[in-house]
Protein backbone atom coordinates (compact mmCIF):
# COMPACT_ATOMS: atom_id res chain seq x y z
CA UNK A 1 0.00 0.00 0.00
CA UNK A 2 1.40 3.49 -0.70
CA UNK A 3 2.45 5.90 1.84
CA UNK A 4 0.35 8.87 2.79
CA UNK A 5 1.49 12.04 3.25
CA UNK A 6 0.82 12.04 6.77
CA UNK A 7 3.43 8.96 6.93
CA UNK A 8 5.59 10.52 5.16
CA UNK A 9 5.83 13.86 7.03
CA UNK A 10 7.87 13.62 9.94
CA UNK A 11 6.40 13.27 13.64
CA UNK A 12 7.17 15.62 16.56
CA UNK A 13 4.95 15.61 19.98
CA UNK A 14 3.91 18.78 20.65
CA UNK A 15 6.45 20.48 17.75
CA UNK A 16 9.61 19.94 20.01
CA UNK A 17 12.55 20.78 17.85
CA UNK A 18 10.09 21.85 14.75
CA UNK A 19 11.19 25.42 13.34
CA UNK A 20 7.88 27.41 12.06
CA UNK A 21 9.38 30.66 11.99
CA UNK A 22 12.50 32.80 11.67
CA UNK A 23 13.36 35.93 14.37
CA UNK A 24 16.12 38.23 14.59
CA UNK A 25 14.71 39.07 18.25
CA UNK A 26 16.33 36.95 20.42
CA UNK A 27 18.44 34.28 20.73
CA UNK A 28 18.87 30.91 23.29
CA UNK A 29 22.09 28.99 22.83
CA UNK A 30 21.48 26.22 25.80
CA UNK A 31 24.38 23.87 25.35
CA UNK A 32 26.77 26.82 26.38
CA UNK A 33 24.33 28.73 28.41
CA UNK A 34 23.59 31.89 26.22
CA UNK A 35 20.60 34.34 26.24
CA UNK A 36 20.94 37.51 23.55
CA UNK A 37 18.49 40.26 22.60
CA UNK A 38 19.35 41.17 19.25
CA UNK A 39 23.33 40.16 19.81
CA UNK A 40 23.32 41.83 23.18
CA UNK A 41 24.02 38.97 25.67
CA UNK A 42 21.94 39.49 28.95
CA UNK A 43 24.37 40.15 31.36
CA UNK A 44 25.49 43.30 29.48
CA UNK A 45 21.85 44.26 29.37
CA UNK A 46 21.18 43.82 32.87
CA UNK A 47 24.30 45.53 34.09
CA UNK A 48 24.26 48.39 31.71
CA UNK A 49 20.80 49.14 30.09
CA UNK A 50 17.25 49.22 31.46
CA UNK A 51 13.72 47.46 30.72
CA UNK A 52 12.65 50.74 28.69
CA UNK A 53 15.72 50.52 26.39
CA UNK A 54 15.54 46.90 26.21
CA UNK A 55 11.88 47.28 25.48
CA UNK A 56 12.76 48.89 22.86
CA UNK A 57 16.03 46.95 21.80
CA UNK A 58 13.12 44.32 20.84
CA UNK A 59 10.71 46.14 19.11
CA UNK A 60 12.88 47.90 17.10
CA UNK A 61 16.18 46.27 16.75
CA UNK A 62 18.24 48.68 17.86
CA UNK A 63 19.27 50.67 20.63
CA UNK A 64 17.34 53.79 21.14
CA UNK A 65 19.44 57.20 20.39
CA UNK A 66 18.86 60.08 23.71
CA UNK A 67 15.99 61.33 21.20
CA UNK A 68 14.02 57.99 20.58
CA UNK A 69 14.63 57.02 24.05
CA UNK A 70 12.69 59.77 25.75
CA UNK A 71 10.30 60.03 23.00
CA UNK A 72 9.85 56.38 23.66
CA UNK A 73 9.54 56.56 27.40
CA UNK A 74 7.58 59.64 27.20
CA UNK A 75 5.13 57.28 25.17
CA UNK A 76 5.08 54.41 27.79
CA UNK A 77 4.10 57.19 30.29
CA UNK A 78 1.53 59.26 28.16
CA UNK A 79 -0.02 55.27 28.44
CA UNK A 80 0.69 53.86 31.49
CA UNK A 81 -2.99 54.59 32.65
CA UNK A 82 -6.30 52.60 33.16
CA UNK A 83 -9.43 54.25 33.27
CA UNK A 84 -11.69 54.10 36.48
CA UNK A 85 -14.04 51.32 34.75
CA UNK A 86 -10.92 48.73 34.31
CA UNK A 87 -10.22 49.41 38.20
CA UNK A 88 -13.85 48.50 39.08
CA UNK A 89 -13.44 45.38 37.24
CA UNK A 90 -10.35 44.62 39.00
CA UNK A 91 -11.78 45.06 42.06
CA UNK A 92 -14.90 42.80 41.36
CA UNK A 93 -13.20 39.71 40.00
CA UNK A 94 -9.90 39.74 41.68
CA UNK A 95 -11.87 38.97 44.63
CA UNK A 96 -12.55 35.22 43.39
CA UNK A 97 -10.15 34.90 40.43
CA UNK A 98 -7.28 33.67 39.74
CA UNK A 99 -4.56 37.14 39.28
CA UNK A 100 -3.59 35.21 35.96
CA UNK A 101 -7.66 35.54 34.99
CA UNK A 102 -7.66 38.18 36.36
CA UNK A 103 -4.61 40.09 34.15
CA UNK A 104 -6.66 37.73 30.84
CA UNK A 105 -10.36 39.29 31.55
CA UNK A 106 -8.85 42.59 31.80
CA UNK A 107 -6.67 42.69 28.51
CA UNK A 108 -9.48 41.38 26.31
CA UNK A 109 -12.10 43.98 28.42
CA UNK A 110 -9.50 46.82 27.30
CA UNK A 111 -8.93 45.16 23.82
CA UNK A 112 -13.35 45.45 23.63
CA UNK A 113 -12.90 48.99 24.31
CA UNK A 114 -10.31 50.17 21.71
CA UNK A 115 -12.07 50.71 18.31
CA UNK A 116 -8.38 50.53 16.75
CA UNK A 117 -8.55 47.00 17.64
CA UNK A 118 -11.25 46.33 14.44
CA UNK A 119 -9.54 45.33 11.33
CA UNK A 120 -5.97 46.49 12.94
CA UNK A 121 -3.14 47.39 10.55
CA UNK A 122 0.56 46.83 10.98
CA UNK A 123 1.07 49.65 12.35
CA UNK A 124 -2.06 49.93 14.45
CA UNK A 125 -1.05 46.69 15.89
CA UNK A 126 2.18 48.24 16.66
CA UNK A 127 0.20 51.00 18.71
CA UNK A 128 -1.17 48.67 20.38
CA UNK A 129 1.31 46.79 21.50
CA UNK A 130 2.98 49.98 23.06
CA UNK A 131 -0.02 50.81 25.03
CA UNK A 132 -0.41 47.19 26.53
CA UNK A 133 3.37 47.27 27.56
CA UNK A 134 2.58 51.00 29.08
CA UNK A 135 -0.35 49.44 31.04
CA UNK A 136 0.92 45.98 32.02
CA UNK A 137 2.43 46.88 35.28
CA UNK A 138 -0.62 48.94 35.97
CA UNK A 139 -2.89 46.23 35.28
CA UNK A 140 -0.93 44.07 37.58
CA UNK A 141 -0.08 46.14 40.39
CA UNK A 142 -3.96 47.00 40.17
CA UNK A 143 -4.33 43.17 40.73
CA UNK A 144 -2.77 42.48 43.06
CA UNK A 145 -3.75 45.19 46.08
CA UNK A 146 -7.51 44.13 44.86
CA UNK A 147 -6.44 40.80 45.53
CA UNK A 148 -4.28 41.37 48.97
CA UNK A 149 -8.02 43.84 49.65
CA UNK A 150 -5.88 46.68 49.60
CA UNK A 151 -6.38 50.61 47.70
CA UNK A 152 -5.49 51.32 44.49
CA UNK A 153 -2.28 53.26 43.73
CA UNK A 154 -1.98 55.53 40.74
CA UNK A 155 1.14 55.19 38.75
CA UNK A 156 4.02 58.20 39.32
CA UNK A 157 5.39 59.60 36.29
CA UNK A 158 8.34 60.44 37.66
CA UNK A 159 9.35 56.79 38.48
CA UNK A 160 10.28 54.51 35.92
CA UNK A 161 9.12 51.22 34.64
CA UNK A 162 10.13 48.87 36.85
CA UNK A 163 10.41 51.62 39.89
CA UNK A 164 6.94 52.03 39.32
CA UNK A 165 5.44 49.11 39.01
CA UNK A 166 7.15 48.29 42.24
CA UNK A 167 5.38 51.34 43.79
CA UNK A 168 1.85 50.75 42.70
CA UNK A 169 2.30 47.03 44.41
CA UNK A 170 3.46 47.74 47.72
CA UNK A 171 2.53 50.92 48.34
CA UNK A 172 6.08 52.34 48.76
CA UNK A 173 8.48 53.56 46.35
CA UNK A 174 11.75 50.83 46.02
CA UNK A 175 14.95 51.83 47.28
CA UNK A 176 17.59 51.95 44.45
CA UNK A 177 18.24 48.02 45.47
CA UNK A 178 14.93 47.04 45.10
CA UNK A 179 14.54 49.34 42.08
CA UNK A 180 17.42 47.96 40.42
CA UNK A 181 16.29 44.19 41.18
CA UNK A 182 12.95 44.42 40.13
CA UNK A 183 14.32 45.89 36.66
CA UNK A 184 16.74 43.11 35.98
CA UNK A 185 14.22 40.51 36.73
CA UNK A 186 11.80 41.94 33.78
CA UNK A 187 15.03 42.51 31.68
CA UNK A 188 15.09 38.77 32.26
CA UNK A 189 11.98 37.56 31.54
CA UNK A 190 11.46 40.01 28.57
CA UNK A 191 11.97 37.42 25.46
CA UNK A 192 12.82 33.52 25.55
CA UNK A 193 12.83 31.83 22.34
CA UNK A 194 10.04 30.26 21.06
CA UNK A 195 8.34 29.60 24.22
CA UNK A 196 4.85 28.46 24.12
CA UNK A 197 3.18 31.81 24.93
CA UNK A 198 4.89 33.50 22.58
CA UNK A 199 4.13 30.75 20.12
CA UNK A 200 0.59 31.48 21.53
CA UNK A 201 0.72 34.96 20.71
CA UNK A 202 2.05 34.57 17.15
CA UNK A 203 -0.20 31.62 16.21
CA UNK A 204 -3.32 34.11 17.19
CA UNK A 205 -1.62 37.14 15.10
CA UNK A 206 -0.77 34.97 12.11
CA UNK A 207 -4.86 34.93 11.66
CA UNK A 208 -4.83 38.78 11.48
CA UNK A 209 -6.23 39.43 14.73
CA UNK A 210 -5.88 41.57 16.85
CA UNK A 211 -2.83 42.72 19.14
CA UNK A 212 -5.34 42.52 21.80
CA UNK A 213 -6.30 38.89 21.44
CA UNK A 214 -2.44 37.42 20.68
CA UNK A 215 -1.38 39.22 24.32
CA UNK A 216 -4.93 37.59 25.61
CA UNK A 217 -3.69 34.18 24.03
CA UNK A 218 0.01 34.17 25.78
CA UNK A 219 -1.49 35.60 29.24
CA UNK A 220 -3.63 32.26 28.76
CA UNK A 221 -1.01 30.07 28.26
CA UNK A 222 1.70 31.67 30.39
CA UNK A 223 -1.13 30.35 33.49
CA UNK A 224 -0.10 26.72 32.87
CA UNK A 225 2.36 25.18 35.62
CA UNK A 226 4.34 23.97 33.11
CA UNK A 227 5.34 27.67 32.15
CA UNK A 228 4.61 30.87 33.87
CA UNK A 229 3.64 29.01 37.05
CA UNK A 230 6.73 27.52 37.78
CA UNK A 231 8.18 29.74 40.09
CA UNK A 232 5.39 29.91 42.28
CA UNK A 233 5.54 25.98 42.85
CA UNK A 234 9.29 26.23 43.25
CA UNK A 235 8.89 28.80 46.41
CA UNK A 236 6.29 26.20 47.56
CA UNK A 237 9.02 23.40 47.68
CA UNK A 238 11.57 25.31 48.86
CA UNK A 239 9.20 26.37 52.28
CA UNK A 240 8.23 23.06 52.34
CA UNK A 241 11.72 22.01 52.73
CA UNK A 242 11.80 24.20 55.82
CA UNK A 243 15.71 24.23 56.12
CA UNK A 244 18.85 22.94 54.85
CA UNK A 245 19.33 20.09 57.09
CA UNK A 246 15.99 18.77 55.67
CA UNK A 247 16.64 18.89 51.94
CA UNK A 248 18.56 14.79 51.41
CA UNK A 249 15.01 13.93 53.03
CA UNK A 250 12.40 15.77 51.25
CA UNK A 251 14.12 15.44 47.77
CA UNK A 252 14.66 11.59 48.32
CA UNK A 253 10.98 11.36 48.93
CA UNK A 254 9.57 13.21 45.78
CA UNK A 255 12.43 11.24 43.45
CA UNK A 256 11.04 8.15 44.37
CA UNK A 257 7.74 9.09 44.00
CA UNK A 258 9.29 10.29 40.48
CA UNK A 259 8.13 14.06 41.56
CA UNK A 260 9.29 16.68 39.04
CA UNK A 261 11.44 19.40 41.16
CA UNK A 262 10.20 22.32 40.15
CA UNK A 263 12.90 25.32 39.49
CA UNK A 264 15.28 22.36 37.92
CA UNK A 265 15.87 21.94 33.93
CA UNK A 266 14.83 23.55 31.42
CA UNK A 267 13.82 22.26 27.69
CA UNK A 268 16.16 24.14 26.13
CA UNK A 269 19.23 25.01 28.49
CA UNK A 270 21.36 21.61 29.45
CA UNK A 271 23.60 24.00 31.44
CA UNK A 272 23.41 26.40 34.41
CA UNK A 273 20.31 28.52 33.07
CA UNK A 274 22.50 32.20 32.35
CA UNK A 275 19.42 34.36 34.00
CA UNK A 276 19.08 31.97 37.26
CA UNK A 277 22.61 32.74 38.07
CA UNK A 278 22.29 36.73 37.63
CA UNK A 279 18.95 36.06 40.16
CA UNK A 280 20.88 34.44 42.62
CA UNK A 281 22.64 36.68 43.60
CA UNK A 282 19.86 39.47 44.08
CA UNK A 283 17.73 36.75 45.71
CA UNK A 284 20.89 36.12 48.61
CA UNK A 285 20.77 40.26 49.40
CA UNK A 286 17.44 40.48 49.71
CA UNK A 287 16.62 37.45 51.80
CA UNK A 288 19.55 38.21 54.33
CA UNK A 289 18.20 41.77 54.19
CA UNK A 290 14.84 41.36 55.28
CA UNK A 291 16.14 38.18 58.01
CA UNK A 292 14.95 35.23 55.16
CA UNK A 293 18.36 33.59 55.58
CA UNK A 294 16.83 30.49 56.04
CA UNK A 295 14.74 30.38 52.65
CA UNK A 296 17.74 31.00 50.95
CA UNK A 297 20.35 29.09 52.48
CA UNK A 298 17.72 26.10 51.97
CA UNK A 299 17.52 26.79 48.29
CA UNK A 300 21.06 26.82 47.92
CA UNK A 301 21.40 23.17 49.69
CA UNK A 302 18.49 22.28 47.09
CA UNK A 303 20.31 23.45 44.35
CA UNK A 304 24.10 21.64 45.64
CA UNK A 305 21.79 18.05 45.87
CA UNK A 306 20.14 18.25 42.76
CA UNK A 307 23.22 19.68 41.05
CA UNK A 308 25.21 16.48 42.05
CA UNK A 309 22.71 14.40 41.50
CA UNK A 310 21.86 15.22 38.01
CA UNK A 311 23.89 17.87 37.09
CA UNK A 312 25.65 15.32 34.63
CA UNK A 313 22.35 14.65 32.87
CA UNK A 314 22.09 18.23 32.38
CA UNK A 315 19.68 19.07 35.49
CA UNK A 316 20.25 22.51 36.91
CA UNK A 317 18.48 25.27 38.54
CA UNK A 318 16.18 27.40 36.07
CA UNK A 319 15.28 31.11 35.89
CA UNK A 320 12.16 29.99 37.93
CA UNK A 321 13.99 28.50 41.11
CA UNK A 322 15.49 31.72 42.36
CA UNK A 323 12.79 34.57 40.59
CA UNK A 324 10.40 33.17 43.12
CA UNK A 325 12.65 33.90 46.24
CA UNK A 326 13.08 37.43 45.25
CA UNK A 327 9.61 38.76 45.14
CA UNK A 328 8.83 36.44 48.14
CA UNK A 329 11.37 38.39 49.84
CA UNK A 330 10.44 41.96 48.68
CA UNK A 331 7.13 41.25 49.54
CA UNK A 332 4.86 40.14 46.69
CA UNK A 333 2.70 36.95 47.48
CA UNK A 334 3.11 33.54 45.54
CA UNK A 335 -0.06 33.79 43.21
CA UNK A 336 1.34 37.07 41.91
CA UNK A 337 4.62 35.49 40.53
CA UNK A 338 3.32 34.29 37.09
CA UNK A 339 1.90 37.95 36.46
CA UNK A 340 5.00 39.59 37.25
CA UNK A 341 6.69 37.29 34.56
CA UNK A 342 3.87 38.49 31.83
CA UNK A 343 4.71 42.45 33.28
CA UNK A 344 8.71 41.17 32.09
CA UNK A 345 7.40 39.08 28.98
CA UNK A 346 4.66 41.66 27.66
CA UNK A 347 7.73 43.59 25.01
CA UNK A 348 8.90 40.06 24.11
CA UNK A 349 5.36 39.08 23.12
CA UNK A 350 4.91 42.28 21.42
CA UNK A 351 8.01 42.39 19.40
CA UNK A 352 7.72 39.02 18.34
CA UNK A 353 3.90 39.07 17.54
CA UNK A 354 4.69 42.37 15.55
CA UNK A 355 7.77 40.82 13.53
CA UNK A 356 5.65 37.90 12.58
CA UNK A 357 2.99 40.31 11.38
CA UNK A 358 5.11 41.84 8.83
CA UNK A 359 6.32 39.24 7.21
CA UNK A 360 2.69 37.00 7.57
CA UNK A 361 1.78 33.41 7.13
CA UNK A 362 -1.13 31.60 8.47
CA UNK A 363 0.56 28.55 11.44
CA UNK A 364 -1.33 25.51 10.17
CA UNK A 365 0.56 21.97 11.36
CA UNK A 366 -1.01 19.39 10.83
CA UNK A 367 -1.85 16.09 13.27
CA UNK A 368 -0.92 12.61 12.60
CA UNK A 369 -3.77 10.39 12.33
CA UNK A 370 -3.83 7.50 14.72
CA UNK A 371 -7.41 6.71 14.79
CA UNK A 372 -9.80 3.75 13.09
CA UNK A 373 -9.63 4.18 9.11
CA UNK A 374 -12.51 4.53 7.00
CA UNK A 375 -15.07 3.37 6.07
CA UNK A 376 -16.34 2.36 9.09
CA UNK A 377 -19.32 0.68 9.28
CA UNK A 378 -22.40 2.93 10.77
CA UNK A 379 -24.10 0.60 13.33
CA UNK A 380 -27.82 1.62 13.93
CA UNK A 381 -28.72 2.98 17.55
CA UNK A 382 -30.92 0.53 18.16
CA UNK A 383 -28.34 -2.50 17.30
CA UNK A 384 -24.71 -1.19 19.39
CA UNK A 385 -24.12 -3.16 21.96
Amino acid sequence: MAETVEQKQEFSRGLEGVIAAETKIGYVDGINGILAYRGYDIETLTNQSNYEEVSYLLLYGKLPSEKEYIEYVSELKKEMYIEDDVYELIKKISRTAHPMSSLRTVVSYIGGKDKTSVDPDVKQQEEIGIKLIAKMPTIVAAIKRASSGEDFIKPDPELSYAANFFYQSAGRKPDTVEAKMMDTALILHADHGMNASTFSAMLTISTLSDMYSAITSAISTLKGPLHGGANERALALIKETGSPDNAEKVLSEKMEKKEKIMGFGHRVYKVYDPRAKILKGYAEYITKKNGQEKLFQTATKIEDLMVNRLGEKGIFPNVDFYSGILYYSIGFPPDVFTPIFAVGRISGWVARSYEYVQNNRLFRPRSRYAGEKAPRRYVPINERN
